[in-house]
């Protein structure tokens, strides 16, 4: 049933009062309501005034009160109860535009903003359930390689160059990095706010620097058939050690699958070790086609996802590596018994990934 509005409903009211001669009635606190000030009330009752506020205008009880409006405003729609909101829908607004906008990253930032605009005490619990209220949700923040305009131009550039090729094609590349293996690892997250369906974006991003070091240095190159022959960086890897690499480890893994240099694309990221002379030299010599890799790229080589698998299988034992040479140990196992098809998932991934990179121009991507 519908509220009628206040003139009405106190015409009506003046109406059946006239008509009906309604007596008295016979609870003692009545007896001092008058009909004047009852259709005070009632009138009071249908403006949205509370009971405690109508008996500070009128001196009426709170319970002559509240016997007038069941019996007389029995539709009017009840208090919730509990405490006032702190927050008004703008300020709700106002703390959305805030976070999105990277004028603030977190609840607390958003609150310090608030508490100036509102002159009142304010917890960040309050603002995190108002955020969440509008749909948005905390995330970790991404850890991601940091990119410049020249960064996105060269990726977008890859991009395009490679939009219209096949998994069949991707089938060819030996996908190759190096990664680091702690035997006791540190998460580091930051957590940020994240609109339903938002892409990755800069204010969702933690840029870093690649290759900050680790306990453990492995390197492997992914085949659409499975792994090859992995290695181990003793101290510091530069071009001739990653020479050597690429003599011993490389060319087992291409007997290994009997596989010709001229049947690949070899892929390497832009790290100086790699782009050396001396690296690039053999490469030339190899008779293998290098790819063109664009620069902070780790989004697009799917071997990066491989590493995630290789040390969630070396989070399942149960207890860490007593040492650097079982840690070793671990991973070769680990690593040998990676079956074909996790490579050839990932590898199936390239043309989502291309074209992940195509819709951002450039930016940043889920992967």
């Amino acid at each position: 049933m519908q509220i009628k509005s206040c003139d009405s409903l106190v015409n009506s009211i003046y109406t059946l009062v006239h008509q009906s001669q309604l007596p008295p009635t016979h609870h003692s606190t009545m007896h001092q309501v008058t009909i004047a000030q009852r259709n005070h009330i009632i009138y009071l009752l249908t403006k949205g005034d509370s009971a405690h506020q109508i008996e500070g205008t009128t001196g009426v009880s709170v319970s002559s009160i509240s016997r007038i409006c069941a019996k007389y405003c029995p539709d009017l729609a009840k208090s919730t109860g509990g405490c006032p909101r702190k927050l008004s829908p703008s300020n709700v607004q106002y703390a959305l535009r805030l976070i999105t906008s990277r004028k603030a990253e977190n609840a607390v930032e958003v609150t310090k903003t608030l508490q100036g605009i509102t002159n009142q005490p304010l917890s960040s619990k309050t603002v995190c359930r108002a955020l969440q209220n509008t749909g948005l949700k905390a995330v970790v923040k991404k850890i991601w390689p940091f990119l410049s305009k020249q960064h996105r131009r060269e990726r977008m550039d890859f991009a395009m160059a490679h939009i219209h090729w096949t998994v069949d094609d991707w089938k060819r590349v030996v996908y190759t990095d190096e990664t680091k293996v702690n035997r006791l690892g540190s998460d580091g997250r930051k957590w940020v706010w994240k609109m339903p369906g938002e892409g990755l974006s800069d204010r969702l991003v933690e840029g870093t620097v690649k290759f900050a070091g680790g306990n453990l240095m492995f390197w492997g190159p992914m085949f659409w058939e499975g792994v090859g022959y992995g290695a181990k960086i003793d101290g510091r890897m530069d071009a001739d050690l990653y020479v050597s690499i690429l003599e011993d480890e490389l060319q087992q893994s291409l007997e290994y699958y009997n596989k010709k240099p001229e049947d690949v694309i070899f892929q390497q990221d832009n790290d100086p070790k790699h782009k050396s002379k001396k690296a690039m030299n053999w490469l030339k010599d190899s008779g293998m086609e290098v790819m063109v890799w664009p620069p902070q790229s780790a989004d697009l080589n799917p071997i990066e996802h491989l590493w995630v698998h290789l040390k969630a299988r070396l989070g399942d034992y149960e207890n860490p590596p007593s040492s650097i040479a079982e840690l070793w140990e671990r991973t070769q196992k680990v690593w040998n018994e990676i079956p074909a098809s996790v490579c050839q998932n990932l590898i199936e991934s390239m043309p989502r990934r291309v074209a992940a990179v195509a819709k951002a121009k450039g930016g940043y991507t889920k992967y």
